[in-house]
Order: C-alpha cells, then sequence, then structure tokens
C-alpha cells in the first residue's frame, strides 16, 4: 500500500487530522503484565484504550493502525472499531490474525507534506531515510530507543493515546538528523 490515496466523495468531510497508534493488544490479558500496563483486567483496558482513542480521534480523522491491534478473530476486531471514532487504516502486526492474509505490513506517504514510513516493526534505515523521512513503529513497546528520525507510536510509549501527527511533527523536530542522512 503506498501512500495514502484516499478518493474523497462530494458529500464527505475532508480529514482533520492524521493519529498513529500501535500495540493496543484489545482483550490480551497477558499484555497487562508483560508490558506493565495499569490496568486490572482486559475489560479495564479495552474500555481505557476505547475512551482514549475516542477522547482525541473526531469523525472526520484518520488513525493508522500499526499492529497488533488485537489477538482475536475478525468479529471482535469489528466490534471494537465500531465503537472508535474515525476512519481507519490497518497494518497487520504479529498478532493480527484476524486481518486478511495480504494485509499491508508497511505503510508509505506524504502526511501534510512530510514523507512518512509506517511499519509495525522497527527498523534501521527505512523508505527516504536518506532524506531525512521519518520512521513510526510499534512491537517494542516502549522498551527500543528510536533512531534519527523514528518514533515508537505504541500505547505503552504514549500514555495508551494514539498519538496526533502535530505531536509527531513536535517529536521529530527534537530528534537528531537520520543516521544515514545525505547532506547537500
Amino acid at each position: 500500500m503506498k501512500g495514502f490515496k484516499h478518493q474523497q466523495r462530494k458529500d464527505e468531510k475532508k480529514p482533520k487530522r492524521f493519529f498513529i497508534v500501535a500495540d493496543e493488544h484489545y482483550d490480551h490479558k497477558n499484555m497487562i503484565q508483560y508490558a506493565d500496563r495499569p490496568f486490572e483486567d482486559k475489560e479495564e483496558m479495552n474500555e481505557a484504550l476505547i475512551r482514549n482513542h475516542n477522547e482525541v480521534v473526531t469523525a472526520d480523522d484518520i488513525t493508522i493502525h500499526a499492529g497488533d491491534f488485537t489477538l482475536r478473530n475478525k468479529d471482535f476486531a469489528q466490534a471494537i472499531i465500531k465503537r472508535l471514532n474515525g476512519r481507519h487504516i490497518f497494518l497487520k502486526g504479529s498478532h493480527d490474525n484476524w486481518l486478511y492474509k495480504d494485509a499491508p505490513m508497511i505503510w508509505e506517504g506524504n502526511i501534510n507534506g512530510q514523507f512518512v514510513v509506517v511499519c509495525h516493526y522497527c527498523m534501521r534505515t527505512w523508505g527516504r531515510s536518506h532524506y531525512n523521512s521519518w520512521h513510526l513503529f510499534g512491537h517494542s513497546h516502549g522498551k527500543l530507543d528510536p533512531i534519527g528520525k523514528s518514533w515508537d507510536v505504541g500505547v505503552d510509549n504514549n500514555n495508551y493515546y494514539p498519538v496526533s501527527f502535530n505531536k509527531i511533527k513536535k517529536i521529530m523536530y527534537k530528534r537528531p538528523d537520520n543516521p544515514n542522512l545525505i547532506r547537500k
């Protein structure tokens, strides 16, 4: 899936904002212990993640889910998705058997003029990294330091919220250049 090429209908509002998130792990009770999440049980975790999502994402926004949405089946995933605000792009992670077999694992495209590569897994180099493009990843649950213009967008690294593109922009301006940046 190269870039975000959404065909807008005449009656459809233009997306307001983009959010990126990973590693929600809806209904995955072992994730509470594994990632040291502050929830008593999976039901509390599910409700907190849904509430946090809907607190920042509106109906007109687009969220890119960078993998590990849920271990459960497609019916469970659809029930959660129906409760989440906005439109959604799903990338396959290591726990996304509910997605169709050929679901993409990577998304590359421009968001507000910035080239971004989103993948469940952290990469040392990525598309256009030598031009200081940005890489957003999950999977590491806040336990892997980013390099250059990369950031862990997993909920464990972002107070259990999706991260807005505007917040990512502020983070990236403080991050060092990519190690493989070609200087002119």
